[in-house]
């Protein structure tokens, strides 16, 4: 009878959906963690992505904002936490490519810590300064750096962010002295921006287009290498006289290393067909991010392939952790 006993628990347990199959997730909330602030096209486009999973599901999928440390702590939290996929990162190039070559010990190993979902989205900044500033163009704005050394500054959105490296890349081409002020996300730097407490900004797009056409700001250019549809007058760095200038972020969706693999793919499979629906690529096309949606495979080989990319362009510049 024992033995019996034993079989059919055996049994049970076979017959039993386990935990974190794809079968049953999710069957309670999923966190999914920003490092940045609330607004900023991380966050907006978490949140569309939340809407869609907890409608499909019928499951809470919860964002949780944590930014700091250009998005290092957000990061690390992720890394750590159970490999069942219910706490997940929307992790950018900042934290997943960038920061191992800024930071000389990372809590984090963004290969070996981190299984790769699908990239979301990638998006442009735009070099910004406020309306009193008496500059035009991205030359009067070398010029007036280049007469007053030391005495500008840029706000950025933290450590290892594509604002910080983008201002520090203008600044090693330029070769102009302007020191850096660190926020905790975008939104966070734009009061001091619009009064002026700042000279410029490398802000994301999102932020910056809706208050250059109030003009309380005045968008100089563009960081990535073609133009956007979205201000099709703005020019590119490269344009401004910056050859081969590119400082975009991109943002995707990664779980802790050793979730399951069903899920994963149920994640992926549910990112990439939301991203795909019209009134969502309008909501993107709207905010001024580029919709992605790949597999976790070439998701996994941007990050490989953008690391040493980086890595060169942070020797090259001379930039360091601090700067």
């Amino acid at each position: 009878m024992r033995l019996i006993a034993c079989l059919f628990a055996a049994c049970l347990v076979l017959l039993t959906p386990q935990v974190g199959s794809s079968q049953t997730y999710p069957n309670r909330p999923v966190k999914i963690l920003v490092g940045f602030t609330p607004g900023t096209a991380p966050d907006l486009a978490a949140r569309i992505l939340a809407d869609r999973f907890a409608e499909v599901w019928g499951t809470p999928f919860v964002v949780e904002n944590v930014p700091g440390a250009g998005s290092n702590i957000a990061t690390e939290r992720v890394a750590k936490s159970a490999a069942d996929g219910y706490t997940l990162l929307m992790g950018g190039n900042s934290a997943l490519v960038i920061n191992p070559s800024l930071f000389e010990q990372l809590p984090f190993d963004p290969i070996r810590d981190f299984a790769p979902i699908s990239q979301v989205f990638i998006a442009a900044n735009v070099l910004a300064v406020p309306a009193e500033v008496p500059v035009k163009t991205v030359a009067e704005l070398v010029a007036l750096a280049k007469a007053q050394p030391g005495k500008l500054s840029y706000g950025h959105a933290g450590v290892g962010t594509s604002q910080h490296l983008g201002a520090e890349l203008f600044k090693y081409m330029a070769k102009v002295d302007i020191a850096s002020v660190p926020y905790r996300g975008t939104t966070a730097l734009m009061p001091d921006l619009l009064a002026g407490r700042l000279t410029m900004s490398f802000a994301n797009i999102v932020n910056v287009l809706p208050l250059a056409r109030e003009g309380k700001l005045r968008a100089l250019a563009i960081t990535s290498i073609k133009r956007s549809a979205l201000a099709p007058d703005l020019a590119t760095m490269a344009e401004s006289g910056f050859s081969g200038f590119e400082a975009v972020p991109w943002f995707g969706l990664v779980a802790p290393v050793g979730a399951p693999k069903d899920v994963l793919e149920k994640l992926n499979g549910e990112t990439v067909k939301t991203l795909a629906m019209p009134e969502v690529r309008k909501k993107f096309d709207e905010l001024g991010l580029e919709p992605v949606g790949n597999t976790p495979a070439e998701f996994a080989a941007v990050i490989k392939k953008e690391m040493p990319e980086w890595a060169k362009v942070i020797k090259d510049a001379g930039i360091k952790l601090g700067n």
